[in-house]
């Protein structure tokens, strides 16, 4: 590695993607950023032999399918084996942009039987994604599947054996476990920086009609050019709607709404970052505020979950909130609350802000001192000043925090890279089916909570629900 240049080094960095590089008044800035880009140096800046090439095949080319898929071939040595989507115009899209003689079906199981595959990328709609993943695994088939992992808990079970069985790999796509601002805030929060966590306020807004899921539908949408029949196999049978193909997540028959769209990835990152597995109770409420469309899943929800205390954090609550027409014009950002200070994620960027308590206790000011008679006070506050002398009454202070990731970082690539890293090398992936799962029972339990208006009551250890009372 010494033998480098420093281009070399600039244009890997550029093209992975790596590392970041922050201004900071605390030696704990740049730590795990350097070993970070060191492995990412060490693991790429060289070829790529025959062996380590990995074939992937892409089940769902919707929008989050053309996605991944961008990111997956900027990894170097892997290649494009085959896609698969029900409606016609995505296949049709997917020879434009790789050739003709690119493999397409719209039965995921011919792309499952291909010899030449060795990954699947499963981006589908929310209740195909543990069929598919089951049987992917059952072909030999390593797995990235978007979250949620499963569009209900009881799917998850199976899955996590499945997984384990395998010997394959088996990734989730939220990204953010993989960011280096979140490794960041999980370095300062370990480090006590905020002092005892209490609180994590989480927030991921937006205000636009793509935003509230009300994709463009093609002119040529039918029951024929989507597929329907094989569509609704995973639910109950209904006339072709096109709004329900194009704009799932809007509706519970197909997928999970804001809370499998957008909590699970507020879930995943504050669980990554806090090292916790998950609530003990959970409630959600929600309202069809703007995009009133035939939804059956609200456009504005929050949640309110309370964690545990355990060996890893103290018990802390924990908000949630989407706003499908916020104000803000759109936000993510996650506030861990501390008794000494506030850890404020926003994208990849974090900022750590302090706030210590003096030594001494409160006495005077907006106090009730004021209110006890003239004697009363003159004694008190002697005492008072014998007691604690004028450094003990200061408020410390210490230096804020700024983490910044640089321009054109992507966690979205940092992630994908951990789960092909995953398979060359057999390390552990940063999400597998077991952290998945424990992010996307507490979002799946916010809208059983919505329906039921009803508290949800969750073991995170053994991860099971509980009765609802």
């Amino acid at each position: 590695m010494q033998n480098n240049s420093n281009n070399s080094r600039r244009k890997f960095l550029q093209q992975i993607g790596a590392t970041s590089l922050l201004a900071a008044a605390n030696p704990l800035s740049s730590l795990a950023a350097s070993s970070k880009a060191e492995e990412r140096m060490l693991t790429y800046d060289r070829k790529i032999s025959s062996n380590d090439k990995i074939r992937i095949g892409v089940i769902g080319y919707g929008v989050q399918g053309h996605f991944d898929l961008t990111t997956a071939l900027k990894v170097p040595g892997v290649e494009l084996a085959g896609i698969c989507d029900l409606y016609t115009g995505r296949i049709e899209n997917a020879k434009e942009t790789f050739g003709k003689e690119l493999f397409t079906t719209r039965n995921y199981h011919d792309l499952l039987d291909r010899k030449d595959i060795d990954a699947v990328f499963i981006c589908t709609t929310d209740i195909w994604h543990a069929r598919i993943t089951l049987d992917a695994l059952a072909k030999g088939k390593h797995v990235y599947c978007e979250k949620p992992m499963v569009y209900k808990i009881s799917e998850g079970y199976p899955v996590m054996e499945a997984a384990k069985k395998s010997g394959k790999v088996l990734q989730v796509g939220s990204q953010r476990v993989s960011s280096i601002g979140y490794a960041k805030a999980k370095e300062l929060v370990a480090a006590g920086e905020i002092g005892k966590l209490n609180m994590v306020n989480a927030v991921y807004d937006r205000q636009s009609s793509i935003g509230a899921w009300e994709y463009t539908i093609p002119k040529d949408a039918s029951a024929l050019t989507t597929n329907w029949d094989k569509f609704i196999e995973a639910t109950e049978k209904m006339a072709f709607d096109a709004k329900k193909f194009f704009w799932w997540r809007a509706y519970k028959e197909f997928g999970t709404g804001v809370a499998g769209d957008l909590f699970i990835h507020l879930l995943s990152g504050t669980h990554f970052m806090t090292n916790s597995k998950g609530p003990e109770s959970i409630f959600s409420t929600g309202q069809f505020s703007y995009w009133k469309d035939g939804r059956n899943l609200p456009d504005v929800m929050s949640g309110v979950l309370q964690y545990p205390e355990t060996k890893e954090h103290a018990a802390f609550l924990m908000t949630l909130q989407v706003n499908f027409i916020s104000g803000t014009g759109g936000q993510e950002i996650i506030r861990l609350i501390g008794s000494e200070g506030v850890i404020e994620v926003n994208g990849n960027n974090i900022t750590l802000k302090h706030s210590l308590m003096p030594e001494a206790p409160g006495f005077g000011g907006y106090d009730s001192l004021f209110t006890f008679s003239k004697a009363m006070q003159d004694e008190m506050q002697k005492e008072y000043d014998a007691k604690w002398t004028a450094e003990q009454r200061k408020r410390k202070t210490k230096a804020d925090i700024l983490f910044k990731a640089p321009t054109g970082y992507s966690d979205h690539l940092d992630h994908i890279t951990n789960f092909f890293d995953s398979i060359r090398t057999g390390k552990p992936v940063v999400e597998d089916a077991a952290f998945g799962f424990r992010a996307a029972a507490p979002a799946l339990s916010c809208n059983e909570s919505f329906l039921s208006k009803k508290i949800v009551h969750w073991d995170p250890e053994q991860m099971k629900l509980k009765p609802i009372k």
